[in-house]
């Protein structure tokens, strides 16, 4: 919506700048998307007076000029027929630039003479096409602001054109008279009085117009129109021309220019037909299809069933509300005219101007919503104003149909303002700012919605009027109110907080969290044990996401595989999110899943890098379940799902049943199916199954330091080679439950004199006494125990 400076001034009475005019726009919604305000482009020039003007020694279209200036006399060479001395004229010193040339003047040599400046024509300085002579100047003393000369004696050259974004609730303000009403509600002036007129037919109008039964409902409610005979159309005044042109919209005729005028200036598209082609009545009806028009946009259009049209007597001459027809339109030879003023369905127009992708001024306006009860003020303006630009003498009004009811009245609460919009606007203030935005209240504050604001609908959106004219930027931030006094309760539960710190941890591992699809392909979801029709999904996007997943792990796979397709080698993914193992609410489980694949880091000369292992996925497992405060004495057991490598993969658990964790290398046949170069390792720790600590205090407990001296002792044990090491560790780790703090395996030997089968596995055991000093005595009693608990769980005797 495009609009000028004085043309708002012509509704708002007002002595606000035109920044504050802008800033108030913005902040009252209708936001500002620029503004091209002549003025900037001559804010430097100024005026000057040409107290001689000689013929140049070379040149004898040329004039030397002394001109006296701000800055003293200049010596300015001109070539403008009308330079001549006496004149007062716009100077353009060196270092200015001049938009009409696009350069930056300088200190030149006309013919051996210098010029220092210039005196600029209209053309030069964009202000109209003239370009045969300088500008010359009635008034104006030298050294004054050609701005401020052009802003006295000619304001139409300077006045800014503002462009607003208009929102589709807000139909109002796409007239002037209603960006004017806002801005008078804001207190940045006094709205005028709105023009009215009353034009007396004195004669019967020739030509009548109906509505057809079918067209009435949802299409056109009320059309009025009025016969002006002797009308004189040509172009319209030199006022009316500017004010289109500064919009982007081209002068076309006086007729034409008017109801422009008042689609802009009220938002009212009106339309003129000329009588004298048009056969017979109007009538407005739906098509039957397959009619055409050609448009005053000179293109044919083809109507299709039930779209809502005007014709006479001869067929279609007009698309109601959209655009009217070549063959009636208007020219200069046009003595007589029909003026039309309709109120149609919003929704009808937008139909079919989108399916004859028609975008006129008309349809833009009228599919947002006019004003219903404005129709024949309207009407009767526009006949005034043709009247006394192009003459004539008016007919009666014509009408078909009724004007629709549109009235309705909701209940301001004064103090919903607080709860609603969290700002405080005393009741009096909010009663006026209603007022001047048209409502009208009574004194039990039922505020009547006026016509022009179909956006209207509810009491709350006289609360968001109240609010939007008071300025939201007034807002401040308030703290919600308190239940009880102290320290507020934590909002997150438990889960999401052990959520929270699982990926925090993982993250902070070096890992790069993704998020990907619950839905995977049937395929992928069969490799991880799911794929069943429990988790197949009714309605899926596409064949590739046909079930839900039943593990992270084919998403983590699936992103890895298309990272190694465009060169990317070595990655550390993980994913943080649910897994499904049927379709019922209770059938999902959370869980915390990383993949590591390729090297440890860059090559480097120190030959640190190696190949991700399974002691890589063990440790990050190992550190999550740390970060979210899992028991710290677990086992790690066998028995890791099928999609894992059986040799190296394990559980992490507190029993044969509690598995929290799962770790190893994932199974080379899986990997070849995801298109995955491997090996991969990788982790997933079950959330949900850790318990939770039953200290739920955010203090830590005390620390302990023991003051007596821990003592180590060494122990070889010769085992069955198929011995697991964690069998004898966890055996070792028994003998005395409070005197061994760790047992752990340093080194491991097989062949030699161990012969067939057989193989040495040492181990050291930490005792921390807590009561008293351990004796020699003391220290081997628990020998005794950790030689008697190997052997008998792993048959295993001391290596001699």
């Amino acid at each position: 919506m495009k609009f000028t400076l004085s043309w708002l001034k012509d509704h708002l009475d007002t002595s606000a700048s035109l920044d504050e005019i802008l800033y108030a726009l913005t902040d009252l919604g209708l936001e500002v998307e620029e503004v091209i305000n002549p003025a900037d482009a001559l804010s430097d020039f100024t005026l000057g007076y040409v107290k001689t003007a000689e013929k140049h020694p070379d040149a004898d279209r040329l004039r030397v000029c002394e001109v006296e200036t701000d800055e003293g006399m200049k010596q300015i060479i001109c070539g403008a027929p009308n330079a001549r001395e006496g004149i007062t004229v716009v100077v353009c010193k060196p270092g200015m630039y001049i938009p009409g040339l696009n350069l930056t003047i300088k200190v030149g040599k006309i013919r051996g003479v210098e010029s220092h400046g210039m005196m600029a024509s209209e053309k030069e300085l964009e202000l109209s096409d003239e370009h045969d002579g300088i500008i010359e100047l009635p008034s104006g003393e030298v050294g004054q602001k050609f701005v401020d000369w052009l802003a006295e004696n000619d304001p139409a050259k300077v006045d800014p054109v503002i462009d607003i974004a208009i929102t589709p609730n807000r139909p109002d303000a796409l007239g002037v008279r209603g960006i004017a009403r806002d801005l008078a509600a804001r207190g940045l002036g006094t709205l005028k009085p709105a023009k009215t007129a009353q034009v007396e037919g004195t004669f019967e109008s020739p030509i009548k117009v109906t509505i057809d039964e079918d067209a009435r409902t949802n299409g056109c409610e009320v059309f009025m129109g009025r016969l002006i005979k002797g009308v004189k159309n040509g172009p319209s005044p030199e006022w009316l021309q500017q004010r289109l042109r500064a919009i982007g919209l081209r002068p076309i005729s006086a007729l034409v220019d008017i109801t422009n005028f008042f689609t802009i200036d009220a938002n009212r598209p009106l339309h003129v037909f000329d009588a004298d082609k048009v056969s017979g009545n109007l009538r407005v009806h739906r098509a039957k299809g397959g009619e055409t028009l050609i448009g005053l946009d000179e293109k044919e259009y083809t109507f299709a069933e039930g779209m809502v049209v005007i014709s006479d007597d001869n067929g279609v001459e007009s698309i109601g509300g959209i655009m009217g027809g070549q063959e009636t339109g208007v020219t200069n030879d046009t003595v007589n005219v029909f003026l039309e003023a309709a109120f149609w369905d919003a929704i009808e127009i937008a139909k079919t101007g989108r399916a004859l992708k028609i975008n006129s001024d008309a349809r833009y306006r009228n599919e947002r919503g006019i004003d219903p009860l404005f129709n024949a003020p309207a009407l009767e303006l526009a006949t005034q104003m043709i009247l006394d630009l192009c003459g004539g003498e008016a007919s009666e009004v014509v009408q078909a149909g009724e004007v629709p009811n549109v009235s309705r009245a909701y209940q301001l609460d004064t103090d919903r303002v607080q709860s609603l919009v969290g700002m405080e606007i005393a009741p009096q203030t909010q009663r006026e700012t209603l007022t001047a935005l048209g409502f009208v209240l009574d004194d039990k504050d039922m505020a009547q919605v006026p016509s022009w604001r179909p956006d209207v609908q509810g009491p709350a959106d006289l609360v968001e009027e109240v609010a939007r004219v008071a300025s939201l930027t007034k807002l401040e931030g308030k703290p919600m109110a308190r239940d009880h006094e102290g320290v507020a309760r934590p909002i997150l539960t438990p889960m999401q907080l052990r959520e929270s710190m699982a990926r925090r941890t993982i993250a902070a591992l070096g890992y790069n969290e993704c998020v990907t699809y619950s839905f995977i392909d049937q395929a992928s979801a069969e490799l991880f044990g799911g794929g069943d029709d429990a988790t197949m999904l009714d309605n899926p996007i596409s064949s590739e996401m046909s079930h839900m997943r039943p593990d992270l792990l084919p998403g983590l796979l699936q992103a890895a595989a298309r990272n190694q397709a465009r060169g990317f080698a070595d990655m550390a993914l993980f994913e943080v999110g649910p897994a499904f193992s049927g379709g019922e609410p209770g059938e999902q489980h959370l869980l915390a899943t990383g993949i590591l694949i390729g090297h440890t880091g860059p090559k480097d000369v120190h030959g640190e890098r190696r190949a991700v292992d399974v002691y890589d996925a063990k440790a990050d497992a190992e550190a999550v379940l740390s970060a979210i405060k899992a028991p710290a004495k677990a086992q790690i057991l066998r028995g890791s799902p099928d999609w894992w490598h059986p040799g190296r993969s394990g559980n992490i658990c507190l029993g044969p049943k509690k598995v929290m964790a799962t770790f190893g290398e994932l199974h080379p046949k899986v990997l070849a199916a995801m298109d995955v170069k491997g090996p991969a390792v990788g982790f997933t720790v079950f959330l949900e199954e850790p318990p939770f600590p039953r200290n739920k205090s955010a203090t830590r407990p005390a620390l302990a330091l023991r003051d007596l001296q821990a003592v180590e002792r060494d122990f070889a044990f010769v085992v069955d080679e198929g011995v697991e090491a964690l069998k004898l560790v966890n055996a070792a780790a028994s003998a005395d439950v409070k005197l061994i703090e760790s047992v752990r395996v340093f080194d491991e030997f097989i062949g030699g004199s161990l012969g067939e089968g057989k193989k040495s596995l040492a181990i050291s055991v930490r005792l921390q006494p807590v009561e008293k000093t351990l004796t020699d005595e003391d220290i081997a009693a628990v020998s005794e125990k950790v030689i008697a608990k190997v052997a008998k769980a792993t048959g295993g005797v001391l290596r001699g």
